[in-house]
């Protein structure tokens, strides 16, 4: 798979522009505590548009709750995030996701007694709503791009199927398809391609490639250094709810700090 990595690593950067692009998201001075514990300690760091930014560090290091923050599932105690330049602090969650914000989640949250295309269709409101004008030139529209998500998630063939009696990296899938329904600007991919076979990996590094060349901009959690090297633009390495270091992989992963702290061995 290394190969294969190095390979789509490659394509990746080739398909998005430089590094050094529009900052979209903001994230600037984040605190937040449970109970005495720094979850998210002064953290600073930018999402820059058509890139692949990844979250690294040991577990616990605070890389779900910065997400939790961002979509508005907490709110900081002090700081800001700003969306193209406004405060999204202290809105909900769904106002967040309307504004061009997507998640993935560990858990994937998934409607699991739905078909797979009305799991996708729910993440399309308000254009989904019964009342929504438009007709049945609308509903067909709606249709043909459930359809076509589907086929590029390799879900074409299940769309009937209840997401509970899919495999895993169906359901893997089914989570990547409703973030492409929102028509979301900025994905935040909770560990997307853990547990994924090789052929299951090989298609999840082809959306992300074929999604970022169209301007998205990514920001993952992932713990497989393998996957680390071969998806990022740039990474932002967490630990202890502190933002230790944010540039280019060959440097942050380098750094025999860094390396010490993520594998334990804090005697290095």
């Amino acid at each position: 798979m290394n190969a294969i990595i190095e390979h789509d690593r490659g394509a990746l950067q080739a398909a998005g522009p430089n590094p050094g692009g529009e900052v979209l998201l903001s994230i600037r001075n984040l605190n937040k505590s449970f109970g005495g514990l720094k979850v998210t300690n002064d953290v600073s760091l930018d999402l820059r548009a058509g890139i692949v930014t990844t979250l690294v560090g040991p577990n616990g290091a605070g890389k779900t709750t910065l997400f939790n923050q961002i979509t508005g599932h907490l709110v900081p105690e002090s700081g800001d995030i700003l969306w193209r330049g406004q405060s999204v602090v202290g809105k909900k969650h769904f106002q967040i996701s309307r504004m061009g914000i997507a998640r993935t989640f560990q858990d994937l949250r998934l409607f699991n007694h739905m078909t797979v295309e009305e799991n996708v269709l729910t993440v399309m409101e308000p254009t989904s709503w019964i009342w929504q004008p438009g007709g049945r030139a609308a509903r067909n529209e709606r249709r043909e791009k459930v359809q076509a998500i589907l086929k590029r998630t390799g879900l074409a063939a299940k769309a009937h199927t209840r997401a509970i009696d899919l495999a895993y990296a169906e359901r893997k899938f089914l989570s990547m398809a409703r973030i492409m329904a929102a028509d979301a600007k900025i994905w935040l991919l909770d560990e997307p391609a853990s547990g994924l076979d090789r052929s299951s990996y090989e298609l999840f590094l082809d959306l992300l490639r074929t999604e970022v060349k169209k301007g998205v901009t990514v920001c993952i959690i992932e713990h497989n250094l393998d996957i680390v090297v071969g998806i990022s633009d740039r990474i932002a390495f967490l630990d202890q709810g502190k933002l230790l270091a944010d540039g280019l992989p060959e440097v942050v992963l380098k750094d025999p700090h860094l390396a010490a702290i993520y594998f334990g061995d804090q005697n290095t």
